[in-house]
């Protein structure tokens, strides 16, 4: 029940982030906020830097649901090979997605950048996809109760 909660809630984060990315994109506010990680106001934005800040306050949600998503499927002793594979690859991704964003803002919006980081964002996507629906495979708390074979007396 766990991993079907937690893959959804980073599918559903990822793909609100997508949105949000391609309207900081579309809108040209890419750059209000010219630092990284923080903008010039420290912590807390000033409002000509909250929609920038807000991209990058839900980029880190995401990133660590994504993240702990894979911890709990690596642990799951219930989780297929795919499905393992599948969150290590979002995972990585999203460690990536960090670091290509944070590249973007430094090199202010060079098109090859803004492109490659929307190019891994959906294989990001994808593996997470990919991961939940592993999830909704897996038994239910009832099937792996009477899955369980008897204690030797």
């Amino acid at each position: 029940m766990l991993l079907k909660t937690l893959s959804v809630a980073s599918l559903c984060s990822l793909f609100v982030l997508i949105f949000i990315g391609g309207y900081v994109s579309a809108s040209g506010v890419g750059l209000t906020c010219p630092h990284w990680p923080l903008c010039p106001a420290g912590l807390v934005p000033t409002s000509e830097f909250i929609i920038e800040y807000f991209h990058r306050s839900v980029a880190a949600t995401t990133a660590l649901l994504v993240i702990v998503t894979m911890v709990f499927t690596l642990r799951s002793k219930l989780s297929p090979s795919g499905m393992k594979m599948s969150s290590m690859i979002a995972s990585a991704a999203a460690i990536g997605q960090i670091s290509l964003g944070a590249a973007v803002i430094v090199e202010r919006l060079h098109a090859t950048l803004v492109t490659t980081h929307l190019g891994l964002g959906l294989v990001m996507f994808s593996m997470t996809l990919i991961t939940t629906m592993y999830a909704y495979k897996l038994p239910s708390e009832d099937k792996k109760k009477r899955m369980r074979l008897p204690e030797p007396k």
